[in-house]
Parts: C-alpha cells; structure tokens; sequence
C-alpha cells in the first residue's frame, strides 16, 4: 500500500500539468517515505523527514507557487508537443539498452570470494582494483552514511 502510494505520488509529481498538484503529490511521496521509516522503527527518521521536508520544504513549494501567476498554467494546453516526443524516444532508448545490458551480462561469470576481510573478484589483477576494493568495503559505505546523516539533520 505504500509502495503503491510512493509510485502513483511520484507520477503524479512528474505528470501533473499544475505545480500545485506537483506539489501535494511530492508530500504523498514525503510522507510515505517517512511512513516507511516508521515501519523499519526509525522514529526520530521519520519525525525529522515529516518536519523537514514535509513541514517546511513542502509547504514552502506550496506559497512560491500560490504567490506566482498561477493561470498562466492553464492556457495553451497542448497535449502532446515535440520535445514530449524526443523525451520518450530518448528515454526509451535508454530503459531499452539498460535491459539488454542486464539481460546479456553473464552473472555466473562474477564469482566472489571471501577471505577474511577481503573480497576478491576471480579475474581481479590489478592493484588499482584491489585498491578501490579496499576503499569501499572499508570506508565509503560509513561516510555515505554520515553525509546522509548530517545533510539530513541540517
């Protein structure tokens, strides 16, 4: 049910034709994800996603796109135009050629193996992959960690 209210949300973000019900479905979208926090028992998560982004982001869309000219959305509705179908046709090209990359990758061929605090990809001579190996089983995923943390705080 979330996961249905999180998508049909951010459709409705990218599809609506008016900011304001952009906007209210970009707060469906925030609320789920806080909704989602709350179901993995990140309380203080979720509390800060919904006064932050909700409560004051949100809200903040909202009064910019109330205060501009807001008919000036509804004339020269046009249903289809040009640049539609050069998005579509760029975007489906690119969803095309990712599934048939994931589709001809040989996953079989990717065997890892695991050594105490290492991991080794059996084809792995260079000293620059172990390097970037290291770096990443070690520190990336912490600090990434870290810069969501802060970044989420403020």
């Amino acid at each position: 049910l979330l996961g249905s209210g999180l998508i049909l949300g951010s459709l409705g973000v990218v599809l609506f034709m008016n900011p304001i019900f952009s906007a209210f479905s970009l707060g469906l979208v925030l609320v789920c994800i806080s909704l989602f926090y709350i179901l993995s028992n990140s309380h203080f998560v979720a509390a800060s996603q919904l006064l932050i982004y909700v409560g004051a982001i949100n809200v903040l869309i909202i009064f910019v796109v109330v205060f501009m000219n807001g008919s000036k959305y509804y004339q020269d509705f046009r249903l289809w135009t040009v640049g539609d179908g050069i998005t579509l046709m760029v975007c489906t090209s690119i969803f095309v050629s990712l599934i048939t990359t994931i589709l001809d990758t040989s996953w079989r061929a990717i065997i890892w193996t695991t050594r105490p605090n290492q991991i080794i990809e059996q084809d792995l001579i260079s000293t620059s992959q172990q390097i970037g190996i290291h770096l990443v089983e070690g520190y990336v995923i912490g600090e990434l960690c870290q810069l969501l943390d802060v970044g989420l705080v403020g």
